[in-house]
């Protein structure tokens, strides 16, 4: 089997295979392309706060110390003082799990404290949280649409978007374009169902670039339609006091249903759905994801608490990080990489070939610099890419180290071709 012909999309699935013969076969896949070296997961982080830590590379088995450019974590409220410290008092105060399902004794005061606080955060007047943000936007929808319904979807939604719809009819319009947006609603939409809901993401996980909200709402409003913004990446980010694209185009309480997760610029785990009241008391009896899952741990509640009133109390966090975006950006368009039209924290660094993005990975890390290669089926081939994350804590030396790498890997690589 010659691996570098081959992709993950190939084993998705396989007709002439049961499901355990192609779990064989991916193994014997997955075993060849790491002798190969041509697969480049296989780096098993140890320990250290972010944006350096200590890495276990499985090819030598050595242990690294990387600058680490691949997390979410946008504040690094994981390693915050105040949030840790928050985190143990309810680990102390409440064990160390919920102990049940929220609607049968799971719920303890901390949830229901912190859905109140995302609720204010949100300029909404409730909110629920989920154990994932993918289970909160896949139970949501999966409770509110059928094929009575339709979901407009921009193309590069989050998959747990497109989960969330497998039950309803889906319309989808080019990424971020509202002329496509307004033509697929005049077009092919019309008055053909009973709900219409558009879904966006605020901040494009891959692309880095923003929606454009206001505009979405405007055009929503003309066709009779519901907007919902899936605000992962934005949340921390995006705003005057972080909270969100809502806040970023000052239309906060003007979108129907706003989603998010707590796994990004809050640094804990989880997710949550922010509307009206009703359309929450609704999720609370009719979202399967939220009713079936064990609720929220006390330590992740408490430190998510406290990860709010830093992202309010503390924006030289963000100040900083945003120095960090601008440094890093000017440096890059300087030097002449592609970026498509990256405008946040996430820098995609376009090659369009799935083979040098792998050799580029390789390299960087060689140079104990970690970051995400991002190829086909994730992206189109065409758009295969290095995919950086910026964090307030990066230094100007990471950053600088991270450039003269990238420069010197595109010398010998072609990385502008």
């Amino acid at each position: 089997m010659d691996s570098t012909k081959l992709s993950l999309l190939d084993f998705a699935d396989i007709p002439e295979l049961d499901i355990m013969q192609r779990a064989k076969k991916f193994k014997e896949f997955c075993d060849d392309v790491i002798d190969r070296k041509h697969f480049y997961y296989k780096r098993e982080a140890l320990e250290g706060s972010f944006p350096v830590r200590k890495i276990l590379d499985q090819y030598t088995g050595k242990i690294r110390k990387m600058i680490y450019l691949a997390s979410n974590d946008y504040l690094n409220l994981t390693m915050h003082p105040k949030v840790i410290k928050a985190g143990i008092e309810a680990l102390k105060k409440y064990g160390a799990g919920a102990g049940s399902v929220p609607l049968f004794g799971g719920t303890i005061d901390l949830h229901t404290k912190l859905e109140k606080r995302i609720a204010k955060f949100k300029s909404c007047e409730a909110s629920l949280i989920y154990t994932s943000g993918f289970g909160s936007n896949a139970g949501t929808l999966l409770a509110l649409l059928n094929k009575r319904d339709v979901a407009i979807l921009d193309t590069l939604v989050h998959a747990s978007i497109v989960e969330g719809c497998s039950n309803t009819n889906i319309i989808l319009f080019s990424h971020n374009k509202m002329s496509s947006l307004e033509y697929t609603l005049a077009k092919k939409v019309g008055d053909n169902y009973r709900t219409k809901l558009i879904i966006v993401d605020g901040v494009y996980s891959m692309d880095g670039d923003i929606a454009h909200l206001d505009k979405i709402v405007e055009i929503a409003k003309r066709y009779g339609a519901y907007v919902m913004v899936d605000d992962a990446h934005a949340i921390g980010v995006l705003g005057k006091n972080g909270r969100g694209t809502t806040e970023h185009f000052n239309i906060m309480g003007k979108v129907d249903i706003v989603a998010g997760t707590f796994s990004k610029g809050l640094g804990v785990v989880g997710g949550f759905i922010a509307s009206n009241k009703e359309m929450i008391e609704l999720l609370r009896f009719y979202s399967r994801s939220y009713i079936f899952s064990t609720a929220m741990t006390p330590q992740a509640a408490g430190s998510l608490l406290a990860g709010i009133d830093v992202i309010e109390d503390e924006p030289e966090l963000r100040e900083k990080l945003w120095e960090n975006i601008r440094y890093f950006r000017e440096n890059l368009l300087s030097l002449g990489f592609k970026m498509g039209n990256a405008e946040t924290a996430i820098f995609p660094i376009i090659i369009g070939d799935d083979l040098k993005v792998k050799e580029i990975t390789r390299c960087l890390h060689e140079r104990d610099i970690y970051v995400n290669p991002v190829m086909f089926p994730a992206v189109s081939k065409k758009s295969s890419r290095i995919r950086m994350s910026i964090m307030a804590t990066h230094t100007k030396e990471h950053l600088d180290t991270t450039l003269n790498a990238l420069e010197d890997i595109d010398k010998k690589l072609g990385i502008k071709k």
